[in-house]
């Protein structure tokens, strides 16, 4: 069965990891509430779990570890660090956005969970050098204007011997059916031109690398965005940004809207996006 999610479209701000500006995934929501409810319809979809059950299982992590997701959002992945390291070990999310680290801690405290939070971005974790064991982050690169700093940060909190995963997508791998191909070619890449790092996915192994990190395994996941949720709204903001650059005219606009909502509603549409997940550890 195909995967779903509700493929993140892109901001209107440039993004430079430090909580400013908007993240793709916060393209529609105009209040804390609608951005609490995008990262909570997110960890339920299917794509988004098997990623992040990929990456749980890589980190194998164990009880009386210390555990770091970066941009942990809501908390999911955190509550989920929690339980494996137990009362003895250490599970800390790291969050640049006050509303939803605070929608996380209450979380925890309704739930009971270990789990804690803490101020702070990709750029500049609040912890001492070989701190962790385990570190997570997840689409988060899309957004820094200097990945490679991020990647230096994760490397100098892990142990040695310490396991990270990173996961991010990469807009070159989009697709949009139905339209016309040359349509389509143009709002892609508007989404690639408004998104601060769109090849990010295909980065990773290689800024990790040059970090200090030895990279263990690498995979990916196409993530299908579900035809029957709002498929001509999903595309329609980005293709009045290409309209808007002179891309595509208007009625090339109008047509493939109306392409994809034909497609729709005949199951004949594929909305995707790969994201890329890189293992790597800090040598001992």
């Amino acid at each position: 069965m195909p995967d779903t999610m509700a493929i993140s479209t892109v901001g209107t701000e440039p993004h430079d990891g430090t909580g400013a500006g908007l993240r793709p995934d916060r393209f529609d929501s105009d209040g804390q509430d609608q951005l609490v409810d995008v990262q909570d319809l997110q960890a339920a979809l299917p794509g988004i779990r098997r990623l992040r059950n990929w990456a749980h299982e890589a980190l194998a992590t164990q009880a009386g570890e210390s555990a770091v997701d970066i941009g942990s959002g809501t908390g999911s992945e955190v509550f989920t660090f929690a339980d494996l390291v137990g009362p003895d070990g250490t599970a800390i999310g790291v969050e640049p956005d006050p509303g939803l680290r605070a929608a996380a801690e209450r979380r925890a405290a309704q739930s009971g969970s270990a789990a804690k939070f803490a101020s702070g971005d990709a750029y500049g974790l609040p912890f001492g050098s070989d701190t962790f064991d385990v570190a997570l982050c997840e689409r988060v690169f899309q957004h820094l204007t200097s990945p490679a700093r991020a990647a230096a940060e994760i490397a100098r909190v892990l142990k040695p011997g310490g396991r990270v995963v990173v996961l991010d997508s990469d807009w070159g791998t989009a697709v949009v059916h139905p339209g016309d191909r040359n349509v389509v070619h143009e709002v892609i890449e508007t989404m690639i031109a408004r998104t601060t790092n769109p090849f990010a996915g295909r980065r990773l192994a290689g800024q990790l690398t040059q970090a200090g990190l030895v990279v263990d395994d690498i995979g990916s996941h196409a993530l299908i965005q579900d035809g029957g949720i709002g498929a001509g709204a999903l595309v329609a903001r980005i293709a009045d940004m290409s309209v808007a650059r002179g891309s595509i005219t208007v009625p090339q606009r109008d047509q493939l809207i109306a392409d994809l909502e034909a497609g729709a509603a005949t199951g004949d549409i594929h909305l995707s996006v790969t994201i890329f997940a890189v293992l790597a550890h800090k040598p001992s």
